[in-house]
């Protein structure tokens, strides 16, 4: 496919915006962008979680998890070819075939990849996760804000080699950033913001770095600066200096001292400003993984730069049971700690016309939650609180919610937040046989009258061997007679999941085509076994 080249400027002063609630691509990749679950792999910054010998005896590893995560992005985006424009970061540094190559030596793809795949989804590629690592590697460890978007395609083949090797002479690197879209002054940039991270493992290059039997560096990494693990501009002071260890710049074999070959390639300008200026290096960096990361095939659309909702609800949940809905969710309100104690109220209308509805949020079902550089509090209505759900007349059901937090009303400028009560799980599914091994089952999905899909189907995501995550849709019968629901409001669709043993123990969410349109309508994936034993 065809590769989207964006300027070097475009990233680092894109334009920015909150969007409107619900798009389920966006609060995927909203949640995995400012909520950063993925920082945990990276406290502290010095975690590395595949050394027995290292971390886990009380020792220092010499590796990092923050390293390999950038190291991974670039790799991966590194077989861009902006002639053909084909390659770039497409999560295609998943395929065995990939890592395989001289050019990706080593386990750190590998292990990047098992921890930060499962991440990934439906609305979340791979490809980025892979982004997300890097500029959460960044953001955790002292580093600049990277702008982000989402929307990256996984590949689905290996992509051509593209990424160049130390003992490379210097024409042949720049030739190589060049075909990726990078100038030379650019390449020096990429090059030191990278390696302000991490190092060279003797395992992966023993002609480089010899065995250092240091009980504090059980890998045998030779850093690239003497804070392998946080950001900072010491890549470049301590090569202006001469005092850099940096075995790519002080290497016993010159042959392989590319770093010094491409830093020293515009005769230390370059190097120079980056080390007279933390800022104007952080600057650079922010600008260049931003670029990095945004080096995507051309028929790929990616998001615009998205910035955090500042009331965001989610895992809404509605389940009908005999004449009323159990509605539950969450409601997430940035900025705030549960030291500043909001107090919030859910508001909501319904298909009565009444806008009355409310109820108040309470505050001892709240937590919360930060990283780095962002809090938040997430309060819960339903599951999980004291009054369990909130019980909804299945007739007058709802149709939108406000929230007032601190009684200001938070409603997206008067849009509020739509609900969908037209299509979700009934109380009525359930499975035969043990509850840990069922034999058979059902899923009855509520269905509105007067909804009139063309089409409800269960939606199973499949993970395959690679990460990829596809959906396969099960289409749900229609009721082919009178199919009471204990609602005058709706009927029941049903589907066996003993038609497939593999769905009895699998989750799925729901989907629905109405008026021609095909949007998942219930998001809280739900399996046979969460539901009674049939009668």
């Amino acid at each position: 496919m065809a590769k989207q080249h964006l300027p070097l400027l475009f990233s680092f002063f894109a334009s920015t915006y909150a969007y409107t609630w619900p798009s389920p691509q966006l609060d995927a990749l909203e949640g995995a962008r400012w909520e950063q679950p993925l920082h945990f792999f990276l406290r502290p910054c010095n975690a590395f979680d595949f050394d027995p010998n290292g971390a886990a005896a009380g020792r220092a590893s010499g590796r990092s998890n923050a390293a390999d995560w950038i190291r991974t992005a670039y790799h991966d985006m590194a077989t861009f070819n902006k002639i053909d424009q084909t390659g770039g970061l497409d999560g295609s540094i998943r395929f065995a075939e990939e890592q395989a190559r001289a050019e990706n030596i080593g386990d750190g793809f590998a292990n990047t990849l098992s921890k930060i795949v499962p991440f990934s989804n439906r609305y979340v590629s791979v490809a980025d996760i892979i982004a997300l690592g890097a500029v959460i590697a960044f953001e955790t460890c002292g580093g600049p804000e990277i702008t982000f978007r989402g929307g990256r395609v996984d590949a689905t083949e290996p992509n051509t080699a593209g990424v160049p090797k130390p003992d490379q002479e210097l024409d042949s690197h720049i030739a190589s950033f060049e075909k990726q879209g990078f100038t030379k002054e650019e390449m020096i940039g990429l090059v030191a913001c990278g390696h302000s991270f991490g190092g060279v493992q003797h395992a992966s290059f023993p002609d480089i770095v010899p065995e250092l039997n240091d009980p504090e560096n059980t890998q045998s990494s030779a850093h690239f600066d003497t804070t392998p693990v946080n950001f900072d501009n010491k890549i470049a002071t301590e090569y202006m200096s001469g005092t850099t260890l940096n075995p790519l710049v002080v290497g016993h074999n010159d042959t392989t001292n590319s770093d010094k070959r491409i830093f020293g390639s515009d005769g230390n300008v370059t190097m120079r400003g980056f080390a007279d200026s933390l800022d104007a290096f952080a600057s650079t960096c922010a600008t260049l993984i931003a670029r990095m990361i945004d080096t995507v095939p051309a028929g790929v659309k990616l998001t615009e730069v998205f910035t955090p909702l500042p009331v965001k609800p989610t895992s809404l949940d509605l389940i009908l049971v005999g004449d009323k809905i159990q509605f539950s969710g969450q409601v997430r309100i940035w900025n705030a700690t549960r030291n500043t104690s909001p107090q919030v109220r859910l508001l909501w209308a319904d298909h009565t016309g009444s806008k009355t509805n409310n109820a108040t949020l309470p505050f001892n079902n709240a937590g919360d939650s930060s990283n780095e550089r962002n809090s938040w509090v997430v309060f819960k209505f339903g599951t999980n609180s004291p009054f369990q759900f909130i019980t909804l007349d299945a007739v007058a059901g709802i149709t939108n919610m406000r929230f007032a937090v601190n009684d200001k009303i938070e409603d997206q400028g008067g849009l509020g937040f739509p609900v969908l009560d037209d299509i979700f799980f009934s109380s009525t599914s359930c499975y035969t046989g043990d509850h840990e091994n069922p034999s058979g089952g059902r899923f009855d999905i509520a269905v509105r009258n007067g909804a009139n899909p063309t089409r409800v189907y269960l939606e199973k995501e499949i993970r395959d061997a690679t990460g990829r995550t596809t959906i396969q849709e099960i289409d749900v019968s229609p009721p082919t007679t009178s199919s009471p629901s204990g609602s005058p409001a709706f009927s029941i669709w049903s589907y066996n999941p003993g038609n497939d043993p593999s769905d009895l123990s699998a989750v799925f969410t729901i989907g629905a085509e109405v008026n021609g349109v095909k949007a998942t309508r219930s998001s809280v994936q739900r399996a046979v076994t969460q539901f009674t034993a049939c009668a």
